[in-house]
């Protein structure tokens, strides 16, 4: 494993941070926002491409200055709910402008309060932690098979699909086997994307046309949805959103850290709070959707084996740059979605495992079981909830039922916090000792 601060050479750093950005599927989350708002086309584009720019400013941030690993930032799936609802009903304004309340908030318990950090260590230890990450692998599985088995042509899909993962897994474990084949697993998710869309094109379903159309270069504006406002419902819920996001990202944080073994120490947690309140200001200002710590890069980087945050440095400039050409941006859109959701799906799996690893010295009784497996549980039960039955819930829980995630994070921290712990503390500091001298062998 190449460490999180060793220098690569820049093209090798542009192939792996092409790989990152190209398996986040960034444009998803703001098509789904702007397919629920209704917005028109122009309004739908500029919410894409503003959400690259928000993404890759945020990413060269956090990963260079703040907290300091190797984390892509992306839209999380959990605000759509609540974004949708608010700006239906106030407008986008109240939706931006409740982001810069939130971020003040955010900002402060990171730095210079350092409240965060002892949130995280009381509310989100280990089990908490790894519970998460297995949430955030499980319940994202759905979205990527409900990509495979949509549309039209669902026969051609599910082939596509299939050459997709086959084609990753394949790559993976002849990288991992065969020392002089260590390109084919640096290079896995690019390489897969390429045959997946030529088995795509083999059945007529690519379509560039987009790209030729698309501007080469646009410049992004300052507030392109109209002023800001500031409605205190509006700040209220978004602030709550944010609080289950923020627990997210440290789920995905400390999938990067089981996947490094970089220890997630107190000053690191506290300026990656305040990453994130960069992230939120940057949005409020520019548009596009809300950013946080990406899951899917710990798969990644799980999978190529290189840590190294040039790599994200250099995944976070092709974010930018792609925000800013409009023409790059149609190619990845175009990118048949069977491809994408293939890719996302094995994605997702070695998310999980990550997860399991986190766990995998604590010591599984049957209180232990029920805060791992409940979550898990509920979490499903989320995500596959019939959307007549969300949508006759009350407004705040059904922003929460729209994502199986914030479902199983609050269940974890919950559950965690109330269920009595009779696990001896020698016992407890024992599992820690045996956790931490893992990471180092990993590491190694």
């Amino acid at each position: 494993m190449i460490n999180i601060d060793e220098k690569i050479s820049l093209p090798r750093s542009l192939s792996l941070g092409a790989q990152h950005v190209l398996a986040m599927d960034l444009y998803i989350v703001p098509i789904i926002l702007a397919g629920l708002l209704s917005l028109t086309v122009s309004d739908t584009s500029a919410l894409i491409q503003m959400t690259f720019v928000v993404a890759g400013l945020a990413t060269i941030i956090q990963s260079r200055c703040l907290l300091k690993l190797p984390v892509m930032q992306g839209p999380s799936y959990i605000p759509i709910g609540a974004i949708a609802a608010i700006g239906q009903t106030m407008g986008m304004g109240a939706v931006y402008g409740a982001l810069i309340p939130v971020a003040l908030l955010v900002a402060l318990l990171g730095k210079p309060l350092n409240l965060f950090s002892k949130a995280v260590r009381k509310l989100v230890p280990p089990i908490v932690g790894g519970t998460v990450i297995i949430v955030v692998g499980i319940s994202l599985l759905p979205v990527a098979f409900n990509g495979i088995y949509s549309g039209d042509r669902p026969t051609e899909n599910i082939v596509i699909a299939l050459v997709s993962m086959v084609s990753l897994s394949s790559f993976i474990l002849l990288g991992c086997l065969f020392k002089s084949l260590h390109w084919l697993r640096l290079t896995s998710v690019l390489s897969a994307i390429v045959l997946g869309t030529l088995t795509a094109s083999f059945y007529g379903m690519t379509d560039f046309s987009s790209v030729t159309t698309a501007a080469w270069f646009k410049l992004p504006s300052l507030l392109p949805f109209g002023e800001l406002t500031f409605d205190p419902i509006a700040i209220l819920t978004m602030l709550f959103i944010s609080m289950i996001v923020l627990v997210e990202t440290t789920g995905t944080w400390c999938a990067v850290s089981a996947v490094t073994g970089v220890e997630l120490k107190d000053e690191r947690l506290n300026r990656g709070a305040t990453g994130e309140a960069v992230g939120h200001f940057f949005c409020a200002a520019l548009g596009g959707s809300p950013v946080t710590g990406y899951s899917t890069n710990a798969g990644i980087i799980a999978v190529t084996g290189v840590a190294s945050r040039h790599a994200i440095i250099a995944g976070g400039f092709i974010l930018l740059l792609l925000g800013l050409m409009p023409k790059l941006t149609s190619i990845i859109a175009s990118i048949p979605h069977a491809v994408i959701s293939g890719i996302f799906a094995v994605i997702c799996v070695v998310i999980a495992m990550n997860g399991f690893r986190v766990i995998q010295h604590i010591n599984l009784n049957e209180r232990n079981m029920l805060v791992v497996g409940l979550p898990i549980m509920l979490s499903l039960g989320a995500v596959l909830m019939p959307r007549e039955l969300v949508y006759a819930l009350p407004e705040l829980i059904g922003y929460l039922v729209n994502s199986g995630i914030a479902i199983g994070a609050l269940a974890a921290v919950i559950l965690n916090f109330i269920l009595p712990n009779e696990e001896h503390p020698v016992a407890t500091e024992t599992v820690t000792k045996i956790d931490s001298q893992t990471h180092t062998e990993n590491n190694a």
